[in-house]
């Protein structure tokens, strides 16, 4: 969620990560796929709890991606191990391509960049974890080398490099199993937050069906391979609400997968009351039924709305099979405005996993790296120690719940 400025107090430096690739990470190939895949329902369970890489590799500098260029070290398999260690399940790596993608008409993406992400992917996914590697700040304005604007005028040349980047990456990891799931994009819309427009809207659901069909047509495991999409801007009411919104049809999928069963996940992110969530004021700093001082706490979004969101994704798309991931949640760090606001922050991790599993629906939560005020941070990625215990343990309780 690189638009929004409580995601992230990184600082950026002017310097471009050149990464060299990895021998064995970049000749590294997952064996075949030889366990039947997961139904909806097994796919939520087995995923657990979720933690997201945040401001890593989606970082950037200068229109390119680069791993430290918002404030964090260098990816180990150490971290990896840490965040495994501490009870999570699936990590989510977002990814920007921007600058590595090359000229048309081929769009070749850098294949350091390709044998940098397959690494990072391999940290988690030869530790037995569920992974998800998305395109993530490709879509943003404010993202120096930005291309996929949903309201651009050039639509036809970036539906043709959306596509054949995503070919280059369905192809670079066809035969991971189905622990590996690919996302479309991230947080897709037009950059204004309001009521969804059109042509953009339509724009997002092209995306999404040639992200289906693309990743499908490369075959291998990508064939059956659970694959994620978001409606507009990862909104909740705008993706199960008549806005525009459709899912997109999955015709060249192996014909090994029963036809009542999906092979679709709809992505949505969680950040209400975003006043508590994200917004970087010492104003509001407690959250639910919990809270003890009303002047700190929203007037909104709390138990009742929570529940009512992740029932609309459940109505809409869990009871039709298509399973719903919350790809981001959590709250921001405020407790040098108020010593409770851990406790709140940890109260809000764990109602919304446990109404999201309550709904049929995996959670990952947002970690942008940063332990200091403002921070979403769990972890300190220097010093590879646990910052946020008791946030965890909600997390865990929530999907223990």
């Amino acid at each position: 969620m690189v638009s929004l400025a409580g995601k992230f107090r990184a600082v950026f430096l002017a310097v471009l990560l050149t990464v060299a690739a990895s021998v064995c990470g970049a000749a590294h190939q997952a064996s075949a796929d030889t366990v039947a895949p997961s139904s909806a329902s097994q796919i939520v369970a087995d995923m657990g709890a979720g933690w997201n890489l945040g401001n890593q590799l989606e970082a950037t500098t200068n229109g390119y991606p680069s791993e430290t260029a918002w404030g964090q070290p260098v990816v180990t398999q150490a971290l990896i191990d840490k965040v495994r260690a501490a009870g999570f399940k699936t990590i989510r790596i977002p990814v920007s391509y921007l600058g590595s993608i090359g000229p048309g008409p081929n769009y070749t993406i850098n294949p350091s960049w390709l044998n940098r992400i397959q690494d990072v992917v391999n940290y988690a996914y030869n530790r037995g974890l569920h992974v998800m590697i998305n395109m993530h700040g490709d879509g943003y304005k404010t993202i120096n080398g930005s291309w996929l604007i949903c309201d651009s005028p050039s639509q036809a040349t970036i539906k043709d490099k959306y596509q054949k980047a995503w070919q280059q990456i369905a192809n670079r990891f066809k035969n991971y199993d189905q622990r590996l799931i690919l996302e479309s994009m991230n947080e897709e819309f037009d950059g204004q937050y309001g009521n969804p427009t059109q042509p953009c809207y339509s724009n997002i659901n092209s995306y999404n069906q040639i992200f289906v069909d693309t990743v499908r047509k490369t075959g291998g495991n990508n064939s059956s391979r659970w694959l994620l999409v978001p409606g507009w801007n990862t909104n909740i009411d705008y993706t199960a609400g008549n806005y525009g919104f459709t899912l997109p049809s999955d015709q060249y999928r192996s014909p090994s997968i029963p036809a009542n069963e999906r092979r679709i996940m709809i992505s949505v992110h969680h950040y209400s009351p975003w006043d508590f969530a994200g917004e970087e004021s010492g104003t509001i700093t407690q959250w639910g039924r919990a809270a003890t001082n009303p002047s700190r706490t929203s007037t909104w979004g709390q138990e009742d709305y929570l529940d009512s969101q992740l029932k609309k994704m459940y109505d809409a798309f869990v009871t039709k099979g298509y399973p719903v991931i919350v790809g981001e949640y959590g709250a921001i760090d405020k407790s040098s405005f108020d010593s409770s606001n851990n406790r709140y922050r940890a109260d809000f991790a764990r109602a919304v996993v446990a109404t999201s599993k309550k709904y049929g629906a995996a959670t990952v939560y947002w970690d942008n790296g940063t332990t200091e005020r403002y921070g979403f941070g769990l972890f300190n990625r220097r010093s590879l120690t646990v910052t946020q215990q008791g946030v965890i343990n909600a997390i865990m309780s929530g999907v223990r719940a």
